[in-house]
């Protein structure tokens, strides 16, 4: 074997014992790497010589005999570097900051700035905000690995650019997101819908835990799908998939004015419930959608009538989505879900009334941190590539 190979083999034999150490929880012995991963004792003590000369595992001094030599306990360093997620919405922008397995450290919400003169000043502002978090923190931002962002709209994955975002951010066409943000940061950055986010968070933190065919319903002021599949994001060939505000709702309305009247976001969304209901006492809050919840528990004719009509629309968009893609579960969240619990069982319901095996319809767990913990998910996959592409830098060297 010559130099480049066997540099080669060593570069992949640091990322299997890095892999190894990063999946166990707790300490580990020399010996119990060598079970893991089916390497020799020479060569797992070399290797784990070199990450903790590198600071990637940490040593922790002996463990307890076991009728020998003490073993010397070693652990995966979580906090060699760190990483960030960004969920920027309308209104509040969710930060947060995280270990290398994603644990979250710290957080902080923020309002997004409205008087902003272009999306690259608003981004910036909320680098800033990140950059403050990581100082009050004490992480130097050479130790920022990676950071995930989310963004209500479609985004071209590749370019991390912005196609298409929610009506609510104006001028937000074609917008270089990762590349603004890291160039404010100093770290790589991965853009991406905010919807797909919360159906990552959901299935690695909340309610769709082993379920690797599941879908995230956002129902709020804004309705919307992210579609994972066999463990998969599914964006489609624009990036446009689960856009199912746009979903036609009855051959009625391909006559009208489809996009202002016709569509499911327009005909059960945050903003024409209230528009129906017309609240006695209207705010800019969503206050109101539990007022109207109430209101129909109580009898109220009107309230009762646009509850019912929103149920119906949303539980026929929701059995659509499980005719065509037979998730074994889908989860409920946003605005709506979040301030009127009486609305899950009223979508199920109507869901069982049209598909004869119906998957299980749940609540977010998460709620609003759905997307927040997807974001910090794609962070940490992007970092942990960038420590393999070191340990390859190293081999090499």
């Amino acid at each position: 074997m010559d130099a480049r190979e066997a540099a080669h083999v060593r570069s992949l034999n640091l990322e299997r014992v890095l892999a190894a150490a990063i999946e166990r929880e707790g300490a580990f012995t020399r010996a119990e790497m060598i079970q893991q991963t089916g390497l020799s004792a020479p060569t797992v003590g070399s290797l784990a010589s070199d990450l903790i000369r590198s600071g990637l595992l940490t040593e922790l001094g002996a463990g307890p005999s076991r009728g020998g030599r003490r073993p010397a306990r070693m652990e995966f360093n979580t906090r060699y570097g760190f990483v960030a997620g960004i969920d920027l919405g309308p209104t509040r922008t969710h930060l947060g900051i995280a270990d290398l397995r994603g644990e979250l450290i710290a957080r902080r919400i923020v309002n997004t700035p409205q008087d902003e003169e272009s999306p690259e000043a608003l981004l910036n502002t909320l680098a800033a905000e990140l950059l403050s978090l990581m100082a009050e923190l004490d992480v130097p931002r050479s130790k920022l690995l990676a950071v995930g962002a989310g963004v209500p709209g479609a985004v071209d994955l590749a370019r991390g650019m912005i196609v298409t975002v929610a009506p609510n951010l104006k001028g937000w066409s074609h917008v270089p997101m990762a590349a603004i943000l890291r160039n404010a940061l100093g770290a790589p950055v991965i853009a991406e819908n905010d919807v797909n986010l919360a159906v990552l968070g959901e299935h690695w933190k909340g309610a769709a835990r082993g379920h690797d065919s599941c879908v995230f319903l956002l129902f709020g002021t804004g309705i919307g799908a992210g579609i994972m599949v066999n463990g998969e994001l599914h964006h489609g060939h624009r990036f446009l998939a689960g856009e199912i505000g746009l979903m036609s709702m009855g051959p009625q309305y391909l006559g009208t004015d489809f996009g202002s009247r016709g569509c499911l976001e327009t005909l059960a969304g945050l903003g024409a419930l209230k528009k129906r209901w017309q609240p006695p006492h209207p705010t800019d809050s969503t206050d109101w959608v539990a007022a109207l919840f109430k209101a129909a528990e109580s009898g109220d004719s009107s309230a009762c009538a646009t509850v019912e009509e929103a149920a119906t629309f949303l539980g026929m968009a929701t059995a659509n989505v499980c005719s065509l893609l037979d998730p074994s579960v889908i989860v409920l969240g946003g605005a709506l879900i979040a301030q009127s619990p009486a609305l899950a069982p009223r979508v199920r319901k109507v869901v069982n009334r049209i598909i004869p095996t119906p998957p299980s319809i749940v609540a977010s767990t998460l709620d609003k941190d759905a997307p927040l913990w997807g974001s910090l998910l794609l962070a940490t996959h992007e970092a942990r590539e960038r420590l393999r592409e070191r340990l390859r830098r190293r081999a090499a060297r």
